[in-house]
């Protein structure tokens, strides 16, 4: 039978999270607002809307909204022709896609930053469909970027993996019902990953990659 394995980009497959954070910063520093560079990497993972509610609250003026994610998308955007990949990034989707797992990405990024993304990983032989910002209405922690990531691969909940780096990544995986690994790359905790929903947690793709063997994707059974 088909098995889906999911991927979050972002902090999981390139190591991007920490220029999101410099970019949001610098674009509230602009607008400003004076938000704490560690409360916007918690909340890296979240879509734009979402974050700026996040850090900003839901009395601010929600007509900057716009301006914010205008900024933070220009700010980000001069890096994308060098993003960096995360070790073995590539090689790690290249070896699920030839042990016959179906490759999703479910990521918040869409267009252009996608397409950047994309290209960092080197790998778009092996990816089968991407769930992006584009295709869904509510984005992570809501199961809908899962979920869609599931209905694209053509393979239920119990018969899929979901590997991100963030709270939100695994309370999205949760309530999708799948199996969830977390990353450490993205520079959550372990006890917050696991707290969320992660079944294991590795240090990156290639430590991910070298324990295939032990990992919840050769628990995942072959047959339901």
């Amino acid at each position: 039978m088909e098995r889906a394995a999911v991927f979050d980009v972002d902090g999981t497959l390139v190591d991007t999270n920490h220029l999101h954070v410099t970019t949001w910063w610098e674009a509230f520093r602009q607008a400003g607002h004076q938000v704490p560079m560690h409360a916007v990497h918690r909340a890296v993972g979240l879509g734009s809307e979402d974050l700026i509610a996040h850090l900003l609250g839901d009395d601010r003026d929600k007509d900057e909204d716009e301006q914010l994610s205008a900024a933070h998308k220009a700010l980000y955007g001069q890096y994308f022709d060098r993003l960096p990949p995360l070790r073995d990034a590539g090689r790690l989707l290249r070896h699920l896609d030839h042990d016959g797992w179906t490759v999703v990405l479910a990521t918040s990024a869409g267009g252009a930053e996608l397409s950047a993304l994309r290209r960092a990983i080197g790998a778009d032989d092996a990816i089968k469909a991407t769930a992006s910002a584009d295709d869904v209405t509510e984005g992570k922690p809501a199961p809908e970027p899962v979920e869609h990531a599931l209905e694209l691969a053509g393979v239920p909940a119990e018969r899929a993996v979901f590997v991100g780096d963030t709270v939100w990544d695994m309370k999205a995986g949760s309530r999708a019902g799948v199996r969830c690994v977390g990353v450490l790359c993205g520079g959550i905790p372990r006890a917050d990953l696991v707290g969320a929903g992660a079944e294991a947690v590795y240090d990156d793709p290639a430590a991910l990659l070298s324990s295939l063997a032990d990992s919840p994707f050769a628990r995942l059974p072959f047959e339901q």
